[in-house]
């Protein structure tokens, strides 16, 4: 299969998920209809709008523009790979369809994918992986999910937790590998940002009940911040309360601060407590004051192995993603800024 069918496949993927509505009638659509309530059904953290939120982006990010866009810097490598290696693919499930970068990075280099993917999150690729079938069958030689042990493969891609990736280690170390571990991204609040501003921010904190590795689980805001217009902004998801699982970690959180009489922020529906550590629990958000620019970069610089992203408004030597860019990465945002597609060009030996 050569480059230009590959890209077309997820150009017709992309439109697919771009058109996802769950009250859609299209006969196109109702596979990922189905596929999306019965991830909501199997996953209560995967609400119906998450899960719409979470395939529409997709859909946006898989335009023809982007996708020749982000193609364009290996464009001669990816036409000679004949013939492609099998790449195993250990992926997560915190939030919907969060292996679907690894998916795509694959099969567009021309590779073999075999994906254990997450009991949470295994109806969405599927489904996908259907439409691209579908449009074109070759796909099926390209394509295989397997719920047991990963076996036969030349290459692996492992995402999990801190103490997983130990075990990824030991048993994959041996192959050329791309290992994940946990992490959490902050956004650093420079104190003058406007309502837009805030709105967004108060999305990369939010959506998906703030369980991605791209969800902002720490900010860093001026001595003497007023978190009132944060908080207002954060309102517009007060309705998390009423999910049964978030609230029981909201109210389990809120009794182990108020019995061991840690200060603490109550919006009713987030806990906002000052911490210097960057991941923080469920239904919680770490702040931390600064004092100059000097001492956030040189803060950061310390924790850059445990943070996934950064975004605000502020200058500094460090990357910033705007804010509202966080839960929404383009193709060419590499999950640990290492390139995945660097990686599977080498491995064409």
């Amino acid at each position: 299969m050569n480059l230009a069918t590959r890209i077309k496949s997820f150009e017709v993927l992309g439109d697919r998920l771009r058109r996802f509505n769950e009250n859609s009638t299209e006969v196109e659509i109702l596979p990922l209809i189905e596929a999306a309530r019965s991830a909501s059904s199997r996953n209560p953290w995967f609400t119906p709008e998450h899960v719409r939120i979470a395939l529409n982006n997709l859909g946006m990010s898989l335009t023809p523009e982007n996708l020749r866009h982000w193609l364009s810097s290996y464009s001669e490598q990816l036409e000679n790979i004949f013939p492609g290696k099998k790449i195993g693919v250990v992926m997560a499930g915190n939030i919907p369809a969060v292996g679907f970068h690894d998916f795509l990075c694959v099969l567009i280099s021309g590779h073999k994918i075999v994906a254990k993917l997450s009991s949470s999150d295994d109806v969405l690729l599927p489904a996908m992986a259907d439409i691209l079938t579908s449009y074109m069958p070759e796909w099926h030689d390209y394509i295989s999910f397997t719920a047991g042990k990963l076996e036969k493969f030349d290459a692996i891609i492992a995402t999990g937790s801190t103490n997983t990736s130990k075990y990824f280690e030991y048993y994959f170390g041996q192959y050329p590998h791309i290992i994940r571990k946990s992490r959490n991204s902050i956004a650093v609040i420079a104190g003058n940002e406007d309502s837009q501003d805030l709105h967004n921010l108060a999305e990369d904190i939010m959506l998906f009940f703030g369980m991605g590795c791209r969800s902002i689980s720490k900010v860093y805001v001026p001595s003497g911040y007023d978190f009132s217009p944060l908080i207002q902004a954060l309102g517009k998801y007060d309705y998390f309360i009423n999910h049964h699982k978030y609230c029981n970690n909201y109210e389990y959180n809120k009794s182990i601060m108020m019995i061991s009489q840690i200060p603490f922020i109550n919006t009713g529906f987030l806990l906002i407590k000052e911490d210097r550590s960057i991941a923080s629990r469920i239904a919680m958000l770490h702040y931390e004051y600064y004092n100059s620019p000097d001492e956030i970069t040189d803060s950061l610089m310390q924790n850059l192995d445990s943070i996934q992203c950064i975004t605000g408004i502020m200058q500094l030597p460090i990357k910033l993603l705007p804010p509202g860019k966080g839960q929404n990465p383009a193709l060419w945002d590499y999950a640990d800024q290492v390139d995945t597609m660097t990686f599977l060009l080498s491995c064409t030996s």
